[in-house]
């Protein structure tokens, strides 16, 4: 009988071993000339670029952050989950089938919207720092016009 423990088998693991090993240093190499060429041909030009390019520079750059819309769409899904898993308990205790049906989705609220704050304070944040650029643009425009018109 042959139980396929042979050489031929241990052989094969080893080659496959080896070749996702290779393919993982590859693969780290890639990511890395890929980062930086990414980063500093995309990211960081100013060249013009199309509306949605744009945007892809904005999200890559986290100007965009996609975990507003994660977090309401887990939000929605767990909501729905405990509502309906609660009907697990109505045979079973409906005091526990009510509590869960209660309690569930406002423990859920709470913690959706205490991971939430975390993305109003970036939010606000990205609008004052926004602001501030804004008005430090406007005191060097005025103090380049002002200092003009002395100077003529």
């Amino acid at each position: 009988m042959n139980y396929g423990y042979g050489y031929n088998d241990i052989y094969s693991v080893s080659n496959s071993l080896q070749g996702m090993a290779i393919w993982t240093i590859v693969a780290l190499i890639l990511s890395i000339i890929g980062g930086i060429l990414v980063y500093f041909l995309f990211i960081k030009t100013n060249n013009k670029l199309s509306d949605n390019l744009k945007k892809l520079r904005d999200l890559l750059d986290f100007r965009i952050m996609l975990i507003e819309p994660i977090l309401k769409i887990v939000y929605l899904i767990g909501t729905i989950f405990i509502i309906l898993f609660s009907f697990n308990f109505i045979t079973i205790n409906f005091i526990s089938f009510l509590l869960i049906l209660i309690i569930g989705p406002v423990i859920i609220r709470i913690v959706y919207e205490a991971s939430l704050i975390l993305v109003m304070i970036w939010k606000n944040t990205k609008i004052i720092s926004d602001n501030t650029k804004k008005e430090k643009d406007k005191d060097k425009e005025k103090t380049t016009k002002h200092s003009e018109t002395k100077e003529s």
